[in-house]
């Protein structure tokens, strides 16, 4: 085998139930709930949208808020003010365009409001079942530190896993690969010696000054 067949089988054995950490239920919740976290953690996400989803259950019940009307809700996420903007006018495209419903279309997706090409990987990958990677902060330096993708942009790096992973695979190699750089790869001090992908590993014992450089553009959108 390869040594990307070799991390990818490893990653598959060690995280086995590596679902999304971000909590919700259904397509409007995947994508409020992923245009919430960019810039933000997963587990401050859901502190906002336990109580968030308890009073607004649809797209409607946003889409008849102003902004300035949602932000208290949101308040605890990074730039809430810019996300309140995005999600009432996505919420208002859904009730207009699309039936109250969040379009289960890539290409549709990404005309919405706060939706960029990540989080419409996240939505189409998790509210839909589509074959996607998403690479956000946590994908663009594991998989670039490991040797499944060699890229300083994160198009580039998503492109390159695209090649290296077996389509069937790519929504849940995402969140592999996600488990993997809060659990072991971290960003400062990774726990190379306790690794088990180390054999494999292009940069064994790496720092952040040797990881290829963050993209300027935001991974999160």
């Amino acid at each position: 085998m390869t040594a990307n067949e070799h991390i990818l089988q490893e990653l598959a054995r060690l995280y086995p139930n590596a679902v999304p950490e971000l909590h919700f239920t259904n397509p409007f919740e995947t994508l409020i709930a992923t245009i919430l976290s960019a810039q933000c953690t997963d587990k401050q996400v859901n502190k906002v949208t336990e109580k968030l989803f308890a009073r607004f259950r649809c797209p409607a019940d946003l889409a008849a808020l102003t902004p300035e009307e949602l932000e208290p809700w949101i308040r605890g996420c990074g730039v809430y003010r810019n996300k309140a903007k995005n999600i009432v006018s996505c919420c208002r495209i859904l009730c207009e365009k699309y039936g109250g419903e969040v379009p289960a279309d890539w290409d549709a997706l990404q005309t919405l409001p706060g939706v960029g090409r990540k989080t419409a990987n996240v939505v189409y990958a998790n509210a839909f079942g589509g074959d996607c990677i998403a690479v956000d902060t946590h994908v663009f330096r594991v998989s670039n530190r490991l040797g499944l993708a060699n890229a300083k942009d994160v198009l580039k790096t998503e492109l390159q896993l695209q090649e290296a992973i077996p389509k069937s695979d790519w929504s849940k190699a995402h969140h592999w690969i996600i488990y993997h750089g809060r659990r072991v790869c971290h960003a400062r001090n990774p726990k190379c010696a306790e690794c088990t992908l180390h054999p494999w590993c292009a940069h064994p014992q790496d720092r952040d000054t040797d990881t290829p450089k963050k993209p300027e553009v935001t991974v999160d959108a």
